[in-house]
């Protein structure tokens, strides 16, 4: 039995869902939410891999998946759980990989399907998951079906394109290498289901690039054929803005663009620090239900890198904010490094360490605490600054146990007054942050509640 519920009134919400079954011959019954990510997934750190770039300096591996392989155990060491590769499979030529050529075929400059087979089991052994950029709105140009379409309207791979009056292909943002898919044609459906299949038998979850371009029902499908092999298997979609429709039978986890956008708003100065709880609390307006996950992130392979944006007191606050707001937090690789190139090979040689020990401080911090991810709950604090742009305060709580946490994007040390009893030992730094008006943050602090 399935029992489906809906916000009433002037809310608007998706229809959540529990599934009503018996356990065995007995007659205990089990609820299980239809809608719940994958358990693994909420207690991960995500990671991005930009592939053509993240390990150029490996002169020695045959292969960029064995370069990437020999980067392992520093992911490892990092402490990061997931891993997100940008596409792998065969393309036009272009680095960034989203415009492909074959949809079931490892890219030639990469290595081979069983060097990406090789790879994946590595990271499983050090216990990190693998998602694979499944891109499926669109082929590239290059496509022997497009070649075949294009100028030719009695074509046989024809009715696999959208098309223009004009005769050109449907693309979104005049992209000229790449062709949008027809999703009326029963053929590019069934032919981008088995190369979904064939890629989730190796990967523990799809990072869907353009989610919002592709059919609902396809996602419904897809969604329906992969969790009845493995109820395991992630779904991460990319939505700019995140859309809470897809979180009925379509998706795990969600992009919080809306988040992101407002991390950079205020970095840069045009918002007060403050707005990223109604950034947060945007997600239930939305009609998300509650307990949805977020993916949150500062940087991704299409973002300048933020600290170039925005400069290094706001970055390492944003950082904070990752780590300590209700949500998934990602970096995307070299971000913990203060890379200021966005596609740009990692410079590892030139990392920055005070950049680099700060994260390291957040991982620890976010896996020792875990009411600070996805469980815990966002409450208000009430807070005295005399920096109220650059400042903000809010608690995280679940149970008993309590903390708040304070975020400075501004230069300097602020001083904050509470309205809590606190521990007044940071547990990012270790050090007391007591001062006579209330307690001292530079970029983020969080503390214990002990009232």
């Amino acid at each position: 039995m399935r029992i489906h519920g809906v916000a009433v009134g002037a809310s608007y919400s998706v229809a959540d869902a529990v599934s009503v079954d018996r356990l065995g011959d007995g007659a205990d019954f089990g609820v299980t939410r239809l809608n719940e990510p994958p358990g693994w997934a909420t207690d991960s750190t995500l990671y991005e891999i930009y592939v053509r770039g993240y390990a150029d300096d490996d002169e020695e591996a045959e292969t960029t998946f064995e370069a990437l392989e020999n980067r392992l155990n520093y992911l490892d060491e990092l402490g990061v759980d997931c891993l997100w590769l940008t596409p792998v499979l065969q393309h036009d030529g272009k680095p960034h990989g989203y415009n492909i050529t074959d949809f079931f075929a490892i890219a030639d400059d990469l290595g081979t399907r069983d060097d990406y087979e090789a790879f994946v089991d590595a990271a499983h052994d050090r216990g990190m998951a693998v998602l694979f950029d499944l891109v499926l709105n669109h082929s590239a140009r290059d496509h022997e079906w497009f070649q075949d379409a294009y100028q030719n309207p009695d074509a046989q791979y024809r009715d696999r394109y959208e098309w223009q009056e004009s005769g050109e292909p449907g693309t979104y943002f005049d992209w000229e290498l790449i062709a949008n898919f027809d999703f009326t044609s029963l053929e590019v459906r069934r032919h981008l289901l088995d190369a979904a299949d064939t890629w989730a038998e190796v990967a523990d979850g799809f990072r869907c690039d353009m989610a919002w371009a592709v059919p609902e029902s396809f996602w419904k499908e897809l969604r329906d054929r992969l969790k009845s092999e493995d109820p395991e298997f992630l779904l991460l979609d990319e939505t700019i803005p995140y859309i809470a429709d897809f979180h009925e039978g379509m998706f795990d986890i969600h992009f919080d663009t809306t988040l992101y956008f407002m991390l950079r708003q205020v970095g840069s100065g045009h918002e007060p620090a403050e707005s990223l709880l109604d950034a947060v609390e945007g997600r239930t307006r939305s009609g998300f239900p509650d307990h949805a996950a977020f993916m949150l992130y500062l940087e991704n392979h299409d973002e300048t890198r933020y600290v170039v944006e925005c400069g290094d007191d706001a970055a390492k606050a944003a950082a904070g904010a990752l780590f300590t707001l209700p949500g998934i937090p990602m970096l995307y690789g070299g971000q913990e490094l203060g890379q200021r190139g966005t596609r740009d090979p990692l410079a590892w040689g030139d990392a920055r360490e005070e950049i680099r020990s700060h994260y390291d401080d957040l991982l620890a911090l976010h896996d020792d605490h875990p009411v600070l991810g996805v469980e815990g709950e966002l409450v208000d604090v009430e807070y005295e600054t005399e920096n109220p742009d650059d400042v903000v305060a809010f608690g995280r709580k679940d149970g008993d146990a309590g903390y708040v946490v304070l975020l400075n994007f501004g230069p300097g040390t602020a001083t904050v007054g509470i309205d809590e009893t606190v521990d007044a030992t940071d547990l990012v730094s270790g050090v007391s942050r007591a001062a006579e008006d209330g307690l001292t943050v530079e970029d983020v602090a969080v503390f214990e509640t002990t009232g």
